[in-house]
């Protein structure tokens, strides 16, 4: 057995960065706070060109307008149509319209494989701004690449499509008639992340929202606030503030707890220290307490809802709030069935988690890229255990060192993003990707990044199990990789991919690290409505019988102390074109596409009430 006694303390307030080493550069990263304040929304119907050939990008010698980077002709130039002589072969405004946002796959038959290039117009006026403020322009996501102008200037592009972005346009906004013009371009590249294989849809479009958002001169743009370690009365904060002075003063309050203080910026505008608190009531699953903490220097002021929680691994246990906790949970795409296409919105999060809750989950893995901020917004509030993940998703391009640069933005973009959210607690940086030297130097160095940027949070990746010849009846999981994260977390089909369900009876398993096991997937496919014996594949007692015999099978591992199975819900996947059946869905959901429970979800429901039911026991 590898020895695995690493103590993770991990005591938060939410999470951030409780030293300056630990500060993600800002021109890496978004600006975080943009997403707490209040905003201008451009939200709605926006006018959309559909271009599958980039004529509205490239000249016909395939040169990009902007290439000098002045725009020197194309759709973003957004040029009307006042001129009865002119030759002009597009016309935002006599367009089709699409939702903003929204994926343009689930909004339009005609675009429901389309891969390619798409073109967004927005017109609006711009916010009155007084002496010295600034507006910046947010996008919550866009899916893949976004090039983005405004009134015919390039504010820049963004690649990867889950995590925000956003520009400054205070120089470039018109009092009226301003023309926000977006390219977004979802095609699938081998030195993308994720690549080109993957198993769910690939929707395409401006997923989320977009808004524009008003701030004075100088102004907070990151903030982190933990417990720090060694006690639990003091917590450690850190204020960045954007273009500030030496010396500018940052007011902390916690008003609950009678917290207010004054600390002092750096050269670099940061301010940072530990404070004395008293009475801090721990965030749990059972009671998610939340605070108001307000955040002011000068005349800019953010309000956070942040809950206060410890997070740790001691050997073979995960402790929450210094209590050992079984982590009951599911895994989750970012849809929403019922709608059809891209969940992305607050009333989204509470559909889906609260079928989490209903399941009996504490727990849930946010599979396989970073979700909405809506989703861990709303599971602080529901008191849900969060799994959040980068898509390094199977056959990741390892050699290539732009592919690698990418998922490091991702990832710092992920954490930076949510490391205030005290639902979250576990970073994941893989999933099933195959054992070799440079995949191990890859993830390597994406785990040694979040552990810089956020070293309060556990981290683990998805695996995959290993068999020996010899031993057909025996399931290993010896990955190298396993070394390096907190918990030894791992997806296996025994009943579905690997025999039937009643192999589960059989098979044993030997996890060769002294750390808590997770099953970070198990399962099986049904179509919900299909019965018939237990036998016949993809009727909903075969699934059953999968979660009947897996939970027993892998209550066997010593370690366990949780599970994700998958899925919550059947989600659409063009790799599942069995007709009458799939018909482009993964059926593995417990959920049905229309919202209907399968037996299965009863199965796992049961195990979860008495789990809970023990721990509750166990505590009296």
């Amino acid at each position: 057995m590898i020895p695995m006694t690493r103590l993770a303390s991990l005591l938060v307030l939410c999470t951030g960065f409780v030293t300056s080493a630990l500060v993600a550069d800002p021109a890496r990263t978004a600006i975080a706070s943009l997403a707490s304040r209040p905003t201008i929304s451009l939200n709605g119907k926006w006018r959309a060109i559909v271009d599958p050939y980039d004529n509205g990008f490239y000249n016909y010698r395939y040169e990009a307008y902007d290439a000098t980077g002045r725009v020197t002709g194309g759709f973003a130039q957004d040029r009307p149509h006042d001129d009865k002589r002119a030759l002009i072969e597009y016309n935002f405004d006599t367009a089709q319209q699409l939702d903003v946002p929204g994926d343009w796959n689930s909004q339009d038959d005609r675009l429901f494989y389309y891969e390619g290039s798409l073109w967004y117009r927005r017109a609006f006026d711009a916010p009155a701004l007084a002496a010295g403020e600034r507006c910046f322009l947010r996008f919550g996501a866009a899916n893949y690449r976004a090039d983005v102008y405004l009134n015919a200037q390039k504010l820049g592009t963004h690649i990867g499509g889950f995590t925000p972005f956003d520009f400054e346009v205070t120089a470039h906004l018109r009092p009226t008639g301003n023309s926000l013009v977006v390219r977004v371009n979802n095609q699938r590249h081998r030195s993308a992340v994720p690549t080109v294989n993957t198993d769910w849809w690939n929707y395409g479009g401006l997923t989320r929202d977009v808004d524009l958002v008003v701030v004075p001169a100088t102004f907070i743009r990151d903030y982190a606030i933990a417990l720090a370690r060694g006690d639990g009365d003091e917590v450690s904060v850190m204020v960045q503030l954007e273009d500030a002075k030496v010396s500018a003063e940052v007011e902390i309050e916690i008003p609950e707890l009678g917290l207010h203080r004054t600390l002092t910026t750096d050269a670099s505008g940061r301010a940072s220290g530990r404070l004395s608190v008293v009475g801090i009531e721990r965030w749990s699953p059972e009671k998610p307490r939340l605070y108001e903490v307000v955040l002011s220097s000068g005349t800019d002021r953010v309000t956070e809802r942040m809950g206060f929680r410890t997070i740790e691994t001691r050997g073979t246990d995960i402790l929450l709030n210094g209590r050992s906790v079984f982590l009951r949970g599911i895994s989750l795409h970012e849809e929403n069935p019922l709608r059809g296409g891209r969940a992305w919105s607050a009333d989204d999060a509470r559909l889906l988690l609260g079928w989490a809750k209903e399941l009996g989950c504490n727990f849930v893995r946010l599979a396989h890229y970073p979700h909405n901020d809506h989703m861990a917004r709303t599971a602080d509030e529901l008191g849900l255990m969060l799994w959040e993940e980068i898509p390094v998703y199977w056959t990741i391009d390892w050699l290539n060192p732009d592919t690698l640069a990418n998922a490091r933005a991702q990832l710092a973009d992920l954490i930076v993003r949510d490391r205030n959210r005290a639902s979250v607690v576990v970073w994941s940086v893989a999933n099933e990707t195959p054992p070799s030297e440079p995949r191990m130097q890859f993830l390597g160095t994406l785990v040694r990044d979040a552990r810089a940027l956020d070293d309060t949070r556990l981290v683990s990746a998805a695996m995959e199990v290993h068999s020996d010849p010899s031993q057909p009846n025996l399931r290993i999981v010896n990955d190298a990789f396993g070394e390096l994260t907190d918990l030894a977390s791992f997806n296996e089909y025994v009943g579905w991919y690997d025999g039937l369900p009643e192999k589960c009876d059989q098979v044993m398993w030997r996890v060769d690290y002294q750390k808590p096991v997770f099953i970070s997937e198990f399962g099986g496919g049904a179509l919900a409505g299909f019965h018939a014996d237990a036998l016949t594949r993809f009727s909903e007692e075969f699934q059953a019988d999968i979660y009947r015999r897996s939970i027993p099978m892998l209550q066997g591992i010593p370690q366990l102390r949780g599970m994700s199975p998958w899925i919550l819900v059947d989600f659409r996947s063009p790799r599942r074109p069995l007709a009458e059946i799939q018909d482009g869905w993964n059926r593995k959901g417990l959920i049905g596409d229309r919202g209907e429970r399968k037996q299965a979800f009863r199965v796992l429901q049961e195990f979860y009430r008495a789990q809970a039911a023990a721990t509750d026991r166990s505590r009296k």
